[in-house]
């Protein structure tokens, strides 16, 4: 399972993702075709697994995201 494409889906879709992280739709299709969060999440710069989980109704945690969707560079 793809935990971005789960995320996306459980925010509205990748369009409403990007709106919520003020992104572009392709910074989003990049994002889900890696299936990672970006390094920034893990270096405090930016937020996008805590919005994206206050917007999913509940399907997923911040928490839940970031350990699912943690770029290969950055698991401990």
């Amino acid at each position: 399972m793809n935990p971005i494409k789960h995320a996306f889906n459980a925010v509205g879709g990748r369009s409403k993702a990007a709106a919520l992280l003020n992104r572009s739709y392709m910074a989003m299709s990049k994002m889900e075709k890696r299936g990672v969060l970006p390094r920034t999440e893990y270096t405090g710069e930016t937020k996008y697994a805590e919005i994206l989980a206050q917007n999913s109704n509940g399907a997923f945690t911040a928490k839940w995201l970031l350990n699912a969707a943690k770029p290969e560079s950055t698991a401990a």
